[in-house]
């Protein structure tokens, strides 16, 4: 295997577990019918990845994306489900990888194993973030669109990925050097909004309530 194609493999392991941080079920989902039903021709060295177009996953996988696409959409609902997913998508992402990958030596393995699951903590987190800002937000639509947004970032991930894995990873190193920028912001207004109320009710009562006779 040349090294282009080494390149290539690596980064094919790492987009679909930052893609599987945002939405597992989906991005198995996605990837399984596009397998099964031949939508995309898998190269020879990502053969390990046909056993995603095996019936059985793809149906587990298409409930699973169902229950998440309606929890998704539903405030605190949606946070609840990603505090679930807090060690259910880093390992998701990590064995993704590792099927990407097929049969190499075992330290190799753990390395891509240890780097996708990382890759998928960090997407998972941002998403998260995001979330919780947006369940302290007034808007009550800013959930059903973040959602959405979110769905469709993965599909159009996958079609990315399988169309140039390089680039798919740059995009989402991009992505991560814009999330971590804007992190300590969306925390400060996170504490800021969930403070007030915790400040009020921290408050003593008003001592000059009139008495009466």
């Amino acid at each position: 295997m040349s090294s282009v194609q080494r390149l290539d493999l690596l980064s094919v392991a790492l987009g679909l577990a930052a893609l599987a941080g945002v939405n597992l079920y989906l991005t198995v989902f996605a990837t399984g019918l596009a397998i099964h039903f031949h939508w995309i021709t898998l190269a020879p060295q990502y053969q390990s990845l046909e056993v995603l177009g095996n019936s059985w996953i793809i149906s587990i996988a298409g409930v699973l994306y169902l229950l998440e696409f309606f929890a998704d959409k539903i405030p605190w609902v949606d946070s609840i489900w990603d505090a679930v997913h807090t060690v259910i998508r880093p390992i998701g992402g990590a064995l993704l990888a590792i099927q990407v990958l097929g049969h190499p030596s075992p330290a190799f393995t753990v390395i891509v194993a240890l780097l996708a699951g990382g890759t998928s903590l960090i997407a998972h987190t941002a998403k998260a973030a995001t979330r919780l800002a947006s369940n302290t937000s007034p808007e009550p639509v800013t959930n059903i669109g973040l959602s959405l947004a979110e769905d469709a970032a993965v599909v159009g991930g996958l079609t990315l990925v399988n169309l140039s894995p390089v680039l798919a990873l740059i995009i989402f190193l991009i992505a991560i050097g814009v999330f971590f920028y804007f992190a300590r912001r969306v925390l400060r207004s996170i504490k800021g909004k969930i403070g007030v109320p915790r400040k009020k009710l921290e408050e003593p009562a008003d001592r000059n309530v009139p008495v009466r006779d």
